[in-house]
């Protein structure tokens, strides 16, 4: 490795962080600059995504990079993973069927069969046989009348509190269950952390914002311009890996580089349901058209009756005026201020109450005793960088518009271990690292972790934030 080469990563958030993670962890000088005063404080995410069941417009192609980006990601962070299966529900009023997702469901079990004969360590989405389960009504109706189990094991004993909930006559059978898994943000932002301060080839920089960026005249590489403790400094660096999230094109302007992106803000809420504190639920999806009032609803179980809760419709989750694109005069899509707003300030309480009843309404219509729940804490929220012109993409990494410049630009987390390989086969091609490191999975940072002292850290990480300690906390498996 070349030790002497530095290396300037703009953004702490899932993108930023993993790369500061990989490539300090193979020994680079490695700098991190975040503008928040912890790790990931992006758009949220809460689902795996692990062969894109929730998006049907996507195509096979993209669902098979998901499950195998999936698996990789697994793998890489096993410390955030929430180990509940996800079931997937088409309302009646829907246009599709749940026979159409069967090919699909069936493509991706091959698919992930494959990847278990290639790496037997692959197999972290249970057995393959078990990957999708269909439950048809008769199935359902029997599950209804059994008792609740505290520590469900079986796909059956998952969909127990499912059968008992949703309104039977509102919904398509066969119900499927995928065993798709949750992905604990709070997690992911204090393990990172954890594992960046303890390297001392790493200098984490929270609090600071690069304000310019320059190309050295005097020797390869970018001088950086950044304010940190309200003090001015600048620093040659020999690369830069831009992960700013949705101000990707903030640094894109700074040094001239072509671009094509949108930016969208989204927000999932957070409830509280009471009469439901003790039952450990699967993720439920209700499949909808997006941006119409029957758009998909997400209903995602946390601990001690907490739910994260999306609807695709604009007054929930998507806003009008909520995507925009970049402009030829500027790379930086941009937010109106009423966005920028909620993201630098706060949630005005009307809009946090308003939106987040709305999220509670369009789920009850499928789970109508939910209609007794809380508003939980304000929403979880974000705007995500989306390369292109297509809002609909899943799947992206990382482009290199300048030389010495990676841009980073993942849609789902998932992605971020396709994006390292992608930068690293160019660290290769400059001597920077070896050949032999590209593509390398060591999972050396996870080994020293203390589950007490990370949950402990994400629960902190959680308040500081104002968010319920609970969102910190997962589903383990039992036996």
């Amino acid at each position: 490795m070349n030790t002497q080469t530095k290396i300037a990563i703009i953004g702490g958030g899932v993108a930023g962080a993993t790369a500061a993670l990989y490539f300090g962890k193979l020994g680079l000088d490695i700098t991190l600059f975040e503008k928040e005063p912890s790790l990931v404080t992006g758009p949220p995410f809460c689902h795996l995504h692990a062969g894109g069941n929730l998006y049907r417009e996507i195509s096979d192609a993209q669902c098979i990079t998901l499950l195998k980006q999936s698996i990789d990601f697994l793998r890489f962070y096993p410390y955030i993973v929430d180990y509940r299966p996800t079931v997937i529900v088409l309302p009646t009023t829907d246009k599709g069927t749940p026979e159409a997702l069967l090919p699909r469901l069936e493509l991706l079990t091959k698919e992930y069969e494959r990847l278990i004969k290639d790496d037997p360590e692959n197999e972290v989405l249970g057995k393959s046989e078990h990957y999708y389960k269909v439950f048809e009504k008769e199935e359902i109706e029997t599950l209804k009348e059994k008792t609740i189990v505290p520590e469900p094991k079986t796909c059956e004993e998952w969909m127990i509190p499912v059968a008992q909930n949703i309104d039977l006559n509102k919904v398509q059978f066969p119900l499927i269950m995928v065993q798709e898994y949750g992905l604990n943000l709070f997690r992911l932002a204090a393990g990172t952390a954890l594992s960046l301060e303890s390297m001392t080839n790493v200098q984490l920089h929270l609090q600071s914002i690069v304000h310019n960026v320059q190309q050295d005249c005097d020797k390869q590489g970018w001088i950086l311009s950044y304010v940190k403790e309200d003090k001015s400094h600048q620093e040659h660096f020999d690369y830069l890996i831009n992960a700013a999230g949705f101000r990707t094109g903030k640094i894109d302007d700074f040094i001239g580089a072509p671009c094509e992106a949108m930016v969208e803000f989204k927000a999932a809420y957070v409830s509280k349901w009471d009469d439901h504190n003790d039952i450990k639920f699967p993720e439920i999806i209700f499949h909808g058209e997006r941006g119409t009032p029957r758009g998909m609803g997400q209903f995602t179980p946390y601990p001690h009756g907490y739910f994260q809760l999306h609807g695709m419709t604009k007054e929930i989750t998507l806003y009008e005026d909520g995507l925009v694109s970049n402009t030829a005069v500027s790379c930086q899509p941009r937010l109106g201020q009423d966005f920028i707003d909620k993201i630098e300030k706060e949630w005005k309480e009307e809009e946090t109450q308003k939106r987040t009843h709305s999220a509670i309404k369009h789920l009850s219509q499928y789970i109508p005793s939910f209609s007794t729940a809380t508003v939980g804490s304000k929403p979880l929220f974000g705007a995500q960088q989306i390369p292109g012109d297509d809002p609909t993409l899943r799947v992206a990494e990382v482009s290199f518009p300048r030389e010495r410049y990676a841009r980073c630009e993942i849609v789902k987390v998932s992605s971020v271990l396709d994006m390292i390989d992608a930068i690293a086969k160019v660290f290769a091609d400059l001597a920077i690292i070896e050949k032999s490191a590209v593509g390398d999975r060591d999972i050396a940072h996870t080994l020293h972790f203390d589950d007490t002292i990370l949950t402990q850290k994400a629960e902190s990480i959680a308040k500081e934030r104002q968010y319920p300690a609970a969102l910190a906390n997962r589903t383990m498996p039992k036996g």
